[in-house]
């Protein structure tokens, strides 16, 4: 089969089309014949050496696709050979084939075509675990940044579902009418003080900051929060090391705490597969939370896909097609 392959760590000129052996479904595996790949920020932090996949899962680049099943492994059951799916992957995902944990292998949403169900399941998984982990609640003030990006125009539209204060920040107008187009109750430009306005939007401070920036703000986040308040650190845009104020925390009996869903176990992920399944589903299919803008580019562009979304231009979802749907 062919694939996207990363020889040594570098720009999206990095990329290059390979053939390499076709997966095989191993004990409890699926494996998906892949029509499309969701493009993730995580992606682009391995593309840069700075992300490896977790022990034993493909260093092939992707982390969610979505196809039809090609083959069933051992002990497998409730699928069929061509039954359509979407999957979250530990790495393998930008590539015409991907063996995947059955449990981490789905229905679509309803209502999409494959190529739009390519782009949900990573951001619908990596979002509601992290907010049911911190417990937002009705009523309480949450921030999630870059809010015209896959992960933040998914979180603004869940939270505000969980009736909770929605606050996140965007670089351009355009781009901040859409965020409070979808349930953002406060789109603030991240190219002004947006920490000032924030403070004067909830004085008492923010419930819950979802981080994907990590050193960058981690000063701001810290004094932003409330009372209890818990800032859940799910990237590393900003940098992995800075400097953390224990007084301020103290002061406050704040939480700071960082997850990741790429390393879970697969028994875990597969139960947040069935929460997702389970609870956001029916969320898509009525409208209550509506699919993002998507930006197309075949699999051999994926350099291209890359680039694009690197360069800050980009409004919801990239995504690589590999077949017809």
């Amino acid at each position: 089969m062919q694939a996207m392959v990363v020889r040594q760590p570098g720009g999206p000129e990095a990329f290059a089309v390979a053939e390499v052996e076709d997966p095989e479904a191993g004990a409890g595996q699926i494996v998906v014949a892949v029509t499309a790949s969701g493009v993730n920020r995580a992606d682009l932090m391995q593309r840069q050496g700075f992300y490896p996949p977790p022990p034993g899962a493909s260093d092939i680049i992707g982390l969610e696709v979505s196809g039809h099943v090609a083959a069933l492994g051992a002990g497998v059951e409730g699928w069929e050979v061509g039954q359509e799916c979407v999957a979250l992957l530990a790495g393998g995902g930008y590539a015409e084939q991907v063996a995947v944990p059955s449990g981490q292998v789905v229905v679509p949403p309803p209502g999409l075509s494959l190529v739009e169900a390519a782009g949900v399941i990573e951001v619908a998984a990596t979002v509601v675990s992290n907010l049911e982990l911190a417990g937002l609640a009705r009523g309480e003030v949450f921030l999630v940044h870059g809010g015209s990006g896959g992960i933040g125009s998914f979180a603004i539209q869940y939270a505000h579902h969980l009736g909770a204060t929605v606050v996140t920040t965007a670089g351009s107008p355009d781009k901040l009418d859409y965020c409070r187009r979808i349930g953002a109750d406060h789109a603030l430009s991240y190219r002004d003080d947006w920490v000032a306005q924030l403070h004067e939007i909830a004085p008492d401070g923010v419930d819950l900051i979802l981080d994907s920036m990590g050193a960058t703000y981690l000063g701001d986040h810290v004094g932003l929060l409330a009372t209890e308040g818990r800032l859940v650190v799910i990237g590393l845009q900003g940098g992995s090391k800075g400097t953390l104020d224990l007084g301020a925390l103290l002061a406050k009996r704040a939480v700071v705490r960082a997850t990741t869903l790429r390393s879970r176990p697969p028994a875990a992920k597969a139960e947040i597969c069935r929460h997702v399944v389970e609870h956001v589903w029916p969320l898509i299919g009525d409208g209550t939370i509506q699919l993002t803008p998507q930006t197309l580019f075949p699999l051999a562009e994926a350099a291209s896909a890359h680039a694009h979304l690197e360069s800050g231009d980009n409004l919801g979802k990239v995504v690589l097609t590999a077949a017809a749907p």
